[in-house]
């Protein structure tokens, strides 16, 4: 399985460095003061080959340039409904931006057009009361309505019992372009506490997946 882990909504320290040595792909960080995963501590240092995601909610360009140089964020993403022009901006400034859509079975993929250009990935999730960590999966059948050409992140409500179901997805053609999925709120103890040895368990599997 070559599709890559993101895990989101780091919090505490210690915790950071236990999801670290389970080797995900990306670590997200929240940087929204009404996310109960709100980040404000320091990042530790962690192996290259992990990525930083700085995740923002309807942020100022300052806001976000700030946390960046503060956090050496390697990603942004932006869980808002921010403008493709932003986006622009922190491309021009060198960063790769992730831009977060939160859908449902009405959900119109024409609507992503006008961000093409200005982002280098797409993040799906669940549309419902908060931004992002509802905990509940989307029909991840109306991707089979996406037509971009744009590599995009699956969130939303993946836990351990959503294996058989990731099975079947990526047997899909349009699991092709999922580059990564995002695991959060089901992996958690408390908010912004992850449990690693499920974490761990749940990715071995899922490489295992045929």
């Amino acid at each position: 399985m070559e599709t890559k882990i993101k895990i989101c909504g780091m919090k505490f320290p210690e915790n950071i460095m236990e999801i670290a040595a389970v080797q995900p792909d990306y670590l997200g960080f929240i940087f929204y003061d009404k996310s109960p995963r709100n980040f404000e501590n320091e990042i530790p240092e962690l192996k290259k080959a992990i990525q930083k995601v700085g995740v923002f909610v309807n942020a100022t360009l300052e806001y976000i340039m700030e946390k960046v140089h503060q956090n050496n964020l390697d990603l942004v993403q932006l869980h808002g409904e921010e403008s493709p022009e932003l986006c622009h901006l922190l491309q021009q400034r060198k960063l790769k931006v992730i831009k977060s859509f939160n859908v449902d079975n009405q959900f119109n993929f024409n609507s992503l057009s006008i961000y093409y250009n200005y982002c280098n990935y797409f993040l799906f999730d669940t549309k419902g009361k908060l931004y992002g960590g509802n905990g509940t999966a989307f029909d991840w059948r109306i991707l089979e309505r996406y037509y971009l050409n744009k590599p995009y992140f699956l969130s939303g409500g993946i836990g351990q019992e959503s294996l058989s179901d990731l099975k079947t997805f990526f047997q899909k053609d349009y699991a092709k372009k999922c580059l990564a999925i995002d695991l959060n709120s089901r992996f958690e103890i408390e908010p912004g506490l992850k449990e690693s040895i499920a974490l761990k368990t749940f990715i071995q599997n899922l490489k295992q997946q045929p």
